[in-house]
C-alpha cells in the first residue's frame, strides 16, 4: 500500500535535509549517538544473556530485568560517550581552524571522565576490553615506527601462555583480585568440574538439582 502523500512529501523533506553539507557535523553527531546505542545493546545482550542464564539465581522475571538492565545501561553508555567525542572533536577542529591527533586523544579523555567514570562491572568491562587491544596496538605502531625491533619470529604463542599462566595463578592464589564474571566463568570450568554425584550433574546438569 503506497504512502499517502503528507508522509511522501515529509520523507521528501527529511532526506533533503540530510543530504545539505551545513548541517552534517550535527546529524553526524545524531547518528553517532544512535549507533553507540545499537551497537552497545547488540554486545552487551547476548552477554547478559548467557552470563545472567549460567551464574544468575532467581526469578525468570528477575533475570529478564537483570539482562534489560545490563543492556540498556551499556546501549545509554556508549551513546552518550560517541556523541560527546564527537562533539569535542568537531569543537576543537572548529576553534583551531583544522584537526589535529591530540584532538582524538582530548575528546576520548574528557567523554571517558564524563560517562565512565564510575567502577562497575559494566565499565571494567568495557575498559578491560579497550586496555588488551590498546595494548596489542601500541605494540604494533611501536615496530611499524621502529621503537621496537620487529620480532624474528611469531610472538603470540608465548604472549598467550603468559596471560593463560598469570589468569589461572590468579583464580587459584588471588581470586579476589579478578573481576567478578571471571570468577564465575573460572569457577564453573574449573572448579564445579571437581564435583558430581551422579549421571544428573555429572553430563546433564553443572549441580545436582534440589530434591523436592
Amino acid at each position: 500500500m503506497a504512502a499517502p502523500p503528507q508522509m511522501r512529501a515529509l520523507l521528501l523533506a527529511v532526506n533533503a535535509l540530510l543530504r545539505k553539507r551545513r548541517y552534517h557535523a550535527a546529524l553526524a553527531l545524531l547518528k553517532g549517538f544512535r549507533n553507540g546505542a545499537v551497537y552497545g545493546a547488540k554486545i552487551r545482550a547476548p552477554h547478559a544473556l548467557v552470563m545472567t542464564f549460567l551464574f544468575h539465581s532467581g526469578s525468570l522475571q528477575d533475570k529478564l530485568r537483570a539482562i534489560l538492565q545490563a543492556t540498556y545501561t551499556h546501549s545509554s553508555k556508549l551513546a552518550c560517550f560517541v556523541f560527546i567525542y564527537k562533539g569535542l572533536c568537531t569543537l576543537q577542529s572548529h576553534v583551531q581552524g583544522k584537526t589535529y591527533q591530540v584532538h582524538s586523544f582530548l575528546a576520548a579523555f574528557i567523554g571517558s571522565l564524563l560517562v565512565f567514570t564510575k567502577n562497575d562491572n559494566i565499565n571494567n568491562q568495557i575498559s578491560m576490553y579497550l586496555l588488551s587491544r590498546a595494548l596489542f596496538a601500541l605494540c604494533r605502531l611501536g615496530v611499524e615506527k621502529g621503537y621496537i625491533p620487529e620480532p624474528k619470529w611469531d610472538p603470540y604463542p608465548l604472549i598467550s601462555a603468559m596471560v593463560w599462566g598469570l589468569v589461572l595463578w590468579l583464580f587459584e592464589y588471588h581470586r579476589p583480585t579478578l573481576q567478578p564474571s571471571l570468577q564465575s566463568s573460572m569457577t564453573y570450568l574449573y572448579e564445579d568440574s571437581n564435583v558430581w554425584h551422579d549421571i544428573s550433574d555429572f553430563l546433564i546438569y553443572n549441580k545436582s538439582r534440589p530434591s523436592k
